[in-house]
C-alpha cells in the first residue's frame, strides 16, 4: 500500500501499517539481517505520522521480528512471528537444551523424510552433502555452516510436514549461528558420516530404523561437544 487512504477506517492505523511492515519481512523485499528503510521514507511512503510508524515498528520489534539499534536504524532479525519468538525463546536456553529438542525434531523430520522424500530433494541433498565436504576440506568454515544447516533444513522440508519445517527453521542462529564456530576450532569431524551420509541412504532406501539411528548418533556425538567434550 503507498498511502494511508488505501488502509483500512475500521480498525487502528498502526494496525494496517504493522501489516504493510510485516508483509515487505516476509515477501522478503526486506531480507533477514538487513536494515529497513529510514523513519523518514516510511512516513512519506505511507503518509503516517512518526508515532503511528513506531507503535508499528514496536509491535514487530515485541515479537522478534524487527530489533531497533539507536543511532543506526532498524533491522529485520526473524521473517515471521512465530521464528521471531522462537528465536527470543531458544536464546534463555543452553546449547545442550536446544540439542535435547533437536533429537524429537530431527528424530521426526528423518522418519517423515523416509515415507516422503522425493527425488528432487534427494538430489539436492547429495549437493548439498558435497558442498559440505568441499567447504570443510577447504577449511571454509562458514561455507561449511550454510551447507550443513541447508541439509538439515532440506531433510525437514523433505518431511512434507510445512509446520515441522518452519519450526525447524528457528534453530538456524541459535545452533548454526555465531555459536557454532568455537566448537571447530579443534578435533571437530566435520565431515562425520551419522546424520548425514548415512541418513541420506536410509532415505533413498527407504529404511526408518537407519534414519533415527544415525540421527541419534549425530546428536550424540554434537552434545558430548556441547558439554565440553
Amino acid at each position: 500500500m503507498s498511502s494511508a487512504q488505501n488502509f483500512s477506517q475500521r480498525r487502528p492505523l498502526s494496525h494496517d501499517v504493522t501489516d504493510w511492515l510485516r508483509d515487505r519481512i516476509i515477501s522478503g523485499q526486506w531480507p533477514r539481517d538487513e536494515r529497513i528503510p529510514s523513519e523518514f521514507e516510511l512516513m512519506g511512503q505511507l503518509q503516517v505520522s512518526r508515532g503511528t510508524l513506531r507503535e508499528a515498528i514496536k509491535a514487530l520489534s515485541h515479537v522478534g521480528m524487527l530489533e531497533v539499534l539507536r543511532g543506526d536504524g532498524t533491522y529485520v532479525r526473524a521473517t515471521s512471528e512465530f521464528d521471531g519468538a522462537a528465536q527470543q525463546v531458544y536464546r534463555q536456553h543452553k546449547d545442550t537444551d536446544v540439542l535435547q529438542l533437536r533429537f524429537a525434531l530431527d528424530t521426526q523430520a528423518a522418519r517423515l523424510a523416509v515415507l516422503n522424500a522425493e527425488a528432487s530433494e534427494v538430489a539436492v541433498l547429495r549437493e548439498l552433502l558435497n558442498e559440505r565436504q568441499r567447504a570443510w576440506q577447504a577449511e571454509d568454515i562458514q561455507g561449511w555452516i550454510d551447507a550443513d544447516w541447508q541439509f538439515h533444513l532440506m531433510i525437514a522440508e523433505a518431511s512434507g510436514n510445512r509446520l515441522l519445517h518452519e519450526v525447524y527453521t528457528s534453530f538456524n542462529d541459535i545452533f548454526h549461528g555465531s555459536k557454532m564456530r568455537h566448537r571447530l576450532l579443534s578435533g571437530f569431524d566435520g565431515c562425520l558420516e551419522a546424520g548425514h551420509e548415512e541418513l541420506l541412504k536410509a532415505i533413498q532406501e527407504r529404511d526408518e530404523d537407519l534414519a533415527v539411528s544415525t540421527v541419534h548418533v549425530n546428536l550424540e556425538y554434537c552434545m558430548s561437544w556441547a558439554q565440553g567434550g
